[in-house]
């Protein structure tokens, strides 16, 4: 068979995907005795189609599940999406305000589901296919989603579970409410984002002060809207400044609320006046020293959708008042009344929603929340002694400090879109029991009465810290839960460490007993050229299709793959793609170009290594050979390291750099059987290329297999192939060091030709002066090798150079090559030329340094200016010496 000319990816790689589909490859096997190696896909929303972003997180999880598989062990890679509760709900509800002018409270809560799911179904399929169409080798006939019916019940069941046990409950708290999408958010939800702000100093009138003693209290504050729900000024106990405030009252301005002064340490006495204002119902911190404190009710003054509240502690002229508009007109009041002591600037990191990016409003809430510190302590403990580990290894860290520090998690959100809270409230007046059960209840489990169920749904991450069992069939005990939990790798962005790794970790020893997997590898993010991450609603992304559509799967995939080190991130520009992934469609047109010519020079099957004799195999095989062990070893090694990229380069550079550029070229007079051992060439060539192919399966599994598919005849699918084994007996010093003498003297050859622009057709006589009697052999059996790589009509060794002009390099093991260019150059013409470049730079050197050596100028122009002036004069003195040293030899 021969190859089509040029590589046409689209052409093959729909094919291929269906026939590793039809031999069931990507089937994980729970009856199978080899080792399982599994990983759980973190599922992707269900928001929107992929963009590259999500193709990079999946090709290096396909990456590793294919070195896995063919080294032999039972790969699991299970698919599935992920429902997106704030997310989803928010792109349907974006796409009913643009397009039908409506809300989904005009829908209401059961066609507005009914809307979502039509989005989903739609999404849904695309990521799948997206997904497919890059190449992933999942499991699909394992494929979940987080609102499947079974995957429902076990949420229903974990949370049913936790409440059982004390670790759910319900209680009224300050949580992150968000304005915008009308739901509670979790800490980590709330995203810190450092803004420039302002530090309002407010004075509090002293109700009845005393002779001598102070007339007023001054507040600073951030949140002058909130004082209207204050309860008490407190002082640190220890402050002497301000003991004469104790035991004083004091009125809230502009409203003349009464509220006492009393005393807590949880005061900071280094920041602002160092009285603190209590507001228990805006302030998570306030919220914790009013129960300190006791006896205050939490008086709620901003409502839900951020506005004041029409309450008798709120005045009217700000009733109804935007929380920020209201803030603006405050201080205005405050200014009137003489009650605004002073305004200083004041940076401060506010909280945002970390979806729709709209600051989030401390609010007084009633919701429910898991006890997460007894959770967290086996979790932190896989961790601390080595069971689960982190790369890059930074990482641990920082999940170690949010497990150390970890507080109670809000999961409940007032959405339409989720797993519903399995919680139901009796209707009776006279009853307060709330009944939470796996199913639904007819009646109230306490008085027999009718019930409702809670209007929430559940934190998206509630469902999904559950992916890696509940997707095997948990609570049931089934066969692919007892093969393939505990798994092994995660793969994921460092941003959703809290979100989602550490609960994972956490639900995992809870509920099965053991971490789900062993290692969490630490993608980077890809961002654009202005170092944005990748992002649906910034529109910068890079649909995965259109790469694929355009250059093919594997150009995607080693593009990504090559430049993903550990942890670090990748910029891409969507805006030029063909220079983006120009590096990866070029490699594969170079492996394409290579399998050609091998296959067009095949006439049957070849000889394997093992049936040539050592001593029909030239330096060049041995070299070869060795050199092919070498990137064996290392490739497994950096896959094994999870060092993706340099296992991705070591393929690289050994097909192109060396089998290429090296091996194929000096094979080809044996090939084309101008010189003899050409069955000799075509085993080795056809041994070292197949070897090469399983290395670069896992970055480029389409080319790879269509090659392969020409080449291995009737050994099965390249996919389902026994990874290469590293053989020592192949490995050898001798001839790779050997053959890099040759390699040495013919690129030296090469450069002079280049140096001097002798035209590549012409050749070149050349004179050798071999450091030892080893480099001597070593030039004199490779001969023809360098004549003709080198283009040298004529290779002398050890003949003296005489007087002639020419161009002399030295090689690493100290052998010496003499160019001889009286016959390849008009030398008078060169030196002209060369004569006439070098006064040019020292024109432009005498005007550099005599600027430089110019006190007036070096002291007055700007540093950057002198540097740049400096690094000139630095460049021209390197030309100068490099034009001279070529002027020298050719005799001037």
């Amino acid at each position: 068979m021969t190859l089509a000319p040029q590589y046409d990816p689209l052409a093959i790689e729909s094919g291929i995907y269906e026939r590793w589909l039809d031999a069931g490859i990507f089937r994980g096997n729970e009856k199978s005795d080899n080792d399982p190696y599994v990983i759980v896909i973190p599922p992707p929303n269900v928001t929107d189609v992929l963009h590259s972003g999500h193709g990079f997180n999946n090709t290096l999880q396909d990456v590793l599940i294919r070195f896995e598989r063919m080294r032999g062990r039972a790969a699991m890679w299970l698919p599935g999406t992920d429902h997106a509760g704030i997310a989803t709900q928010n792109v349907v509800e974006r796409a009913l305000k643009n397009e039908e002018h409506t809300t989904r409270h005009d829908l209401g809560r059961e066609k507005f589901v009914e809307r979502v799911w039509e989005h989903v179904n739609t999404t849904g399929n695309t990521i799948l296919e997206q997904l497919k169409a890059i190449g992933c080798s999942c499991d699909w006939s394992r494929t979940r989603f987080t609102f499947d019916d079974e995957y429902s019940h076990a949420v229903r069941k974990v949370f049913v579970d936790l409440h059982d046990t004390g670790l759910v409950y319900r209680g009224e708290r300050v949580i992150h409410w968000c304005p915008r999408c009308l739901t509670s958010l979790s800490d980590e939800e709330a995203e810190f984002e450092d803004k420039g702000g302002f530090l309002y100093h407010i004075a509090y009138t002293v109700v009845d002060p005393k002779d001598g003693g102070p007339k007023e209290a001054v507040v600073a504050t951030t949140r002058p809207e909130t004082m209207f729900g204050d309860v008490c000024l407190v002082l640190h106990p220890d402050d002497e400044r301000w003991t004469s405030y104790d035991g004083l009252c004091v009125r809230i301005p502009l409203t003349q609320v009464e509220i006492p002064v009393r005393t807590s340490k949880a005061v900071e006495r280094d920041f602002g006046t160092a009285i603190l204002k209590v507001t228990p119902a805006h302030d998570a911190n306030d919220f914790d020293i009013a129960e300190e404190l006791g006896g205050f009710d939490r008086p709620v003054i901003i409502d839900e959708d951020a506005k004041m509240m029409s309450v008798d502690r709120v005045p009217k002229a700000l009733r109804g008042m935007e929380r920020f508009e209201a803030r603006k007109k405050i201080v205005e009041l405050l200014k009137e009344t003489g009650q605004l002591v002073k305004v200083e600037d004041h940076d401060h990191a506010l909280r945002y929603c970390y979806r729709c990016k709209q600051p989030v409003e401390p609010l007084l809430s009633k919701q429910w929340f898991v006890k997460m510190k007894p959770l967290a302590e086996p979790a932190l403990e896989a961790y601390t002694n080595g069971k689960l580990e982190f790369v890059p290894e930074r990482w641990g860290k920082v999940y170690e400090h949010w497990m150390t520090n970890i507080r109670d998690w809000n999961i409940s959100r007032q959405l339409w879109w989720g797993h519903r809270i399995p919680a139901w409230f009796c209707e009776s007046p006279d009853c307060d029991h709330i009944t939470v059960a796996i199913d639904e209840p007819e009646t109230c489990g306490k008085c027999g009465g009718a019930v409702r169920q809670d209007d929430d749904v559940l934190d998206t991450w509630f469902s999904s810290w559950l992916w890696p069992f509940a997707t095997f069939g948990w609570p049931e005990e089934t066969a692919d839960l007892k093969r393939f939990y505990p798994g092994h790798t995660l793969v994921t962005a460092p941003d959703i460490i809290f979100f989602w790794v550490a609960r994972m970790v956490m639900a995992g020893y809870h509920f099965m007993g053991d971490t789900p997997f062993e290692t969490v590898y630490l993608n980077g993010v890809v961002r654009d050229p202005q170092h944005r991450k990748f992002s649906k609603s910034l529109g910068n992304g890079i649909d995965p299709l259109d790469v694929v559509n355009l250059y093919g799967a594997d150009a995607l995939r080693f593009t990504l793959v090559a430049a993903a080190a550990a942890g670090t991130d990748i910029i891409m520009d969507r805006n030029d793609l063909e220079a983006t992934f120009a590096a990866g469609r070029h490699f594969a047109n170079k492996c394409w170009n290579i399998g050609r010519f091998i296959v067009s020079n095949l006439d049957g099957p070849s000889k394997t290594v093992e049936e040539i004799d050592a001593f029909d195999l030239e330096l060049a095989d041995r070299w070869i050979l060795s050199r092919s062990q070498r990137t064996i070893e290392s490739v497994t090694e950096s896959l094994e390291r999870f060092r993706l990229n340099d296992a991705a380069n070591e393929v690289y550079h050994f097909i192109w750099d060396e089998l290429a550029d090296w091996y194929v070229e000096q094979v080809k007079p044996r090939l084309y059987g101008t010189t003899p051992g050409g069955d000799v060439a075509r085993g080795v060539l056809c041994h070292v290329f197949e070897s090469a192919l399983k290395l670069l399966h896992p970055v480029a599994p389409f080319l790879t297999e269509e090659l392969w598919g020409h080449l291995a005849g009737d050994r099965g699918l390249l996919a389902a192939a026994d990874w290469p084994v590293f053989e020592q007996s192949l490995v050898d010093d001798a001839a790779e060091q050997a053959f890099s003498r040759v390699q040495a003297a013919i690129s030296a050859v090469r450069a002079v030709r280049a140096e001097y622009r002798i035209p590549p057709g012409k050749p070149v006589r050349a004179i050798f002066q071999p450091a030892d009697d080893a480099a001597r052999a070593h030039f004199e059996s490779e001969r023809p090798t360098i004549e003709r790589l080198a283009k040298v009509s004529d290779l002398i060794l050890d003949a003296e150079i005489g007087d002639e002009v020419g161009a002399h390099s030295v090689l690493p093991d100290g052998s010496s090559i003499f160019v001889p260019l009286g016959d390849a150059i008009d030398v008078d013409t060169e030196v002209a030329r060369l004569s006439g470049e070098l006064e040019r730079i020292d024109k432009q050197l005498a005007g550099v340094t005599a600027k430089l050596n110019n006190e007036k100028f070096v002291s007055r122009a700007p540093e950057a200016v002198v540097d740049r002036e400096r690094e000139k004069e630095r460049s021209w003195k390197e030309q100068r010496e490099t034009l001279a040293a070529k002027l020298h030899a050719l005799g001037k």
